[in-house]
């Protein structure tokens, strides 16, 4: 095995390594959401009706799963990204597990906080 081999597989077990991977995979989902939602707008400018019956697949239960990991992952998003900066304008380079985990609890109570609203 090879030192650098040896130096990932050692930082992968650090929170910053699961905190960057999470802020990359909730990236790329906030990128694959924003062109169904320019979507969304045009049929808006098609027409009520139109609008309306794309609103009616939102009632899907599948649909509104989706609709919670978006928020979700918006939320964590949202914070890991307020990590970063704190990271490179405050200089905060400590306590990064506490960190870590204050952002992904914070983007599960905002997804739990959209989930008590939609029901």
């Amino acid at each position: 095995m090879t030192i650098a081999s040896q130096t990932f597989r050692a930082s992968r077990r650090k929170p910053g390594f699961l905190a960057a991977a999470l802020h990359r995979i909730s990236g790329v989902a906030l990128a694959i959401f924003l062109p169904l939602h320019f979507i969304a707008l045009g049929t808006a400018l098609s027409g009520a009706d139109r609008l309306q019956s794309f609103l009616a697949l939102t009632e899907n239960p599948v649909v509104k799963v989706a609709e919670w990991g978006l928020v979700s992952a918006l939320a964590l998003h949202m914070a890991l990204g307020m990590r970063v900066l704190a990271i490179e304008f405050l200089g905060m380079r400590d306590r990064t597990a506490v960190t870590v985990s204050f952002a992904c609890a914070f983007g599960v109570a905002v997804g739990l906080v959209f989930l008590m609203s939609a029901a």
